[in-house]
């Protein structure tokens, strides 16, 4: 075979791969998770829970796509909470829409990520105030910050990381925790903190970050994710003692705007008594 062939056959590949990894990042898939949590009362047994993550707003992406979807099928579905666990934006370009997909959104508790302070290796990452978040009704931001709601008559505290203090490791979330809550639940961009944590301090744990990986790699035995190696808890469920932590896979992408294996996903979390 001359070069000549070998080297179109590549580019061929190339480009095939480059085709489906843009089809993948607005491929959204739409998922319902039962969640069983230990010590909550019966009554809250069937709460649902919107969870999205890592919108990366204001890039040329196939992402916001899938962030539009995913908007429009919790608007539909109407749960009793919903949750957006940080990277918002990666451009400032991507905030007028990000006001407006947080406007058809219900009542939400938002955490912001490291994209969103432009702490990235992004070079041309750019970051929000938290002022533009909060003239939004029903929004309520949390930056190291809880706050109480009244759910089916019980009582639900959230609490939010600020990804600063959790890159300095000042974040002390369980020091916030009312223990007279029924469902105690935090906010955190990065996955990690569910390790920082006592195993009893809260029910449940949102986080994002890793975006199951974005680029992978399916190995036999194994997946190679490109985008962060040496991550253990890329997405979905995890128990941590009596606590579960919940990693969204996200929505968005960063870098480049492909996603591989990984694709974008907004999750609804059943809440089941144990």
């Amino acid at each position: 075979m001359s070069f000549l062939v070998l080297l179109t056959a590549a580019a061929a590949a190339a480009a095939a791969a480059a085709a489906w990894g843009w089809f993948e990042a607005g491929w959204l898939r739409r998922r319902v998770l039962e969640v069983e949590l230990s010590g909550i009362p019966a009554a809250l047994d069937g709460v649902r829970i919107a969870h999205l993550s890592d919108l990366h707003l204001g890039v040329p992406s196939r992402g916001q796509r899938a962030v539009r979807e995913a908007v429009e099928w919790v608007a539909r579905r109407e749960p009793d909470l919903v949750f957006v666990t940080g990277d918002l934006v990666s451009r400032r370009a991507g905030l007028p829409r990000l006001l407006e997909h947080l406007a058809e959104l219900p009542a939400s508790f938002v955490v912001l990520g490291n994209h969103d302070f432009a702490a990235s290796r992004d070079p041309f990452s750019q970051k929000i105030d938290e002022e533009d978040l909060d003239a939004i009704p029903g929004v309520t931001l949390l930056s190291d910050e809880a706050a109480e709601v009244e759910l089916r008559g019980k009582r639900v505290q959230v609490v939010g990381v600020d990804p600063r203090t959790y890159a300095t490791r000042d974040a002390a979330p369980e020091s916030l925790v009312r223990s007279e809550a029924d469902l105690r639940i935090l906010l955190c961009h990065f996955p990690g903190i569910a390790k920082r944590l006592p195993h009893d301090a809260f029910h449940l744990v949102l986080a994002g970050h890793l975006h199951a990986g974005q680029i992978v790699l399916p190995l036999p035995g194994k997946k190679v994710r490109l985008a962060h190696l040496r991550a253990r808890d890329v997405h979905g469920l995890y128990r941590y003692g009596d606590t579960v932590l919940h990693v969204s896979p996200g929505l968005g992408t960063t870098f480049v705007p492909f996603r591989f294996f990984a694709r974008p996903e907004i999750t609804e979390l059943v809440v089941r008594s144990a």
